[in-house]
């Protein structure tokens, strides 16, 4: 898409004032994933890559299939995955086969966390088309007017199917304790009363999956250990006893109040606890003397930790409460090819035409092109309204300027 969907303008407004940002997307067709970020994160997100993966008309068609977005989080790799997954109630071996290419296909930097399996913590959620088999229309019904929601949970397919899976069986899911999801009458509380009559099921589902930890060395094989794995795993079982992660949920629950498809929202609400890896971000930048649209402003930034700038990286000049990354009011380019790792301050100029003459609280951020994320924020500070502006009666133009968002 060349452009944003109305999704993510409806996101982004909904979030920017509750002080989100956004921070990555990727579209599929109909199938969306947006990750939302407090500013105060922003830094530390970090090796951020999206892909996805078609299982529609024999992987030719994106109607199903999965998009991913993994990244590193204060050095901790995660991965969000959202499927959409073969419809109707015969497909359930077909729907654990398209999941199952799913994460053989999608691939990311080969040098830390190629698959989806080797990230840290996976989350799967989505349309994953899982049916409730064998129950008969009428006993559904009573169970669900009945909220006996446990009653359904042994025929459910995706709990049926994890027991014979071992793959799936990695996964974990908070109980069903809500009414199914699908299917619908749109704008009403009425299951599907067309002919077709399907029958309610749980098809909207989040799960997830923590690493387990590495076994001992002693438990593999010599060859493996021949093989380099056990400094690997080693290693990887350091970094787990030093940077532990924990994920509790806190809710599982489905929204009723919506009636703009012929599924109702599911909600996942988790605490995530983690040790950090680092506490710093990579740059440190901030807004030097006083700024106005009167005269050329400077930014001062260093490095504060090694990483791969370039002479494209870029520095923005941002309203507090910025909604994503493109967003920003103007940008300047970072003065050098490289920024070495050093304690020496780097300057560089915004022109005081760039700068918006009715002022306002603002940001600065550097952007790594590299990275593709911000590596460093500065702390908010005041933009003077233009004083020659005013009394020239041009600072109301100014607000139509090319690079605002409305």
């Amino acid at each position: 898409m060349a452009v944003e969907d109305s999704w993510s303008h409806l996101f982004m407004s909904s979030l920017a004032p509750r002080g989100y940002l956004k921070v990555s997307s990727i579209r599929m067709q109909g199938l969306l994933l947006l990750f939302f970020s407090k500013l105060a994160h922003v830094p530390f997100i970090r090796d951020i890559q999206d892909t996805y993966s078609r299982t529609g008309i024999s992987g030719y068609w994106g109607n199903k299939g999965g998009v991913s977005i993994r990244l590193s989080f204060y050095g901790h790799m995660l991965c969000f995955l959202n499927c959409h997954l073969a419809a109707h109630m015969q497909y359930a071996s077909q729907r654990v086969d398209e999941f199952e290419y799913i994460l053989d296909t999608q691939t990311f930097d080969p040098k830390k966390t190629p698959h989806i399996l080797d990230h840290k913590l996976v989350f799967w959620f989505g349309d994953l088309n899982f049916r409730i088999q064998d129950h008969g229309m009428h006993f559904l019904r009573n169970c669900i007017t009945s909220h006996k929601f446990n009653l359904l949970w042994s025929k459910d397919q995706l709990t049926m199917m994890k027991k014979t899976e071992a793959l799936l069986q990695e996964f974990d899911e908070g109980p069903l304790d809500f009414q199914p999801t699908y299917k619908f009458d749109r704008f009403s509380d009425c299951y599907d009363s067309s002919g077709k009559m399907r029958k309610p099921a749980w098809t909207d589902r989040i799960l997830w999956r923590v690493k387990p930890k590495e076994p001992p060395p002693e438990a593999e094989k010599d060859e493996d250990r021949d093989s380099g794995l056990d400094e690997k795993n080693t290693k990887n079982q350091q970094e787990e006893e030093e940077f532990p992660l924990k994920l509790k949920q806190d809710s599982y629950t489905s929204n009723m109040e919506y009636g703009v498809s012929d599924h109702k929202p599911v909600i996942g609400i988790f605490t995530l606890e983690l040790r950090k890896m680092y506490e710093a971000p990579l740059v440190r930048v901030c807004a030097e003397g006083e700024w106005s649209a009167d005269f050329d402003a400077m930014v001062i930034y260093s490095p504060l930790q090694p990483f791969p700038s370039s002479a494209w990286d870029w520095i923005g000049l941002y309203k507090v409460g910025f909604r994503s990354v493109s967003d920003y009011i103007t940008y300047t380019w970072v003065k050098d090819d490289e920024v070495s790792f050093n304690d020496e301050l780097t300057q560089v100029y915004v022109s005081k035409d760039e700068i918006p003459a009715l002022g306002g609280e603002c940001v600065l951020c550097y952007y790594c092109s590299t990275l593709q994320c911000i590596v460093g924020i500065s702390s908010p500070f005041k933009v003077h309204e233009s004083k020659v502006a005013v009394e020239e009666g041009l600072a109301l133009d100014f607000i139509a300027g090319p690079n605002m968002t409305s």
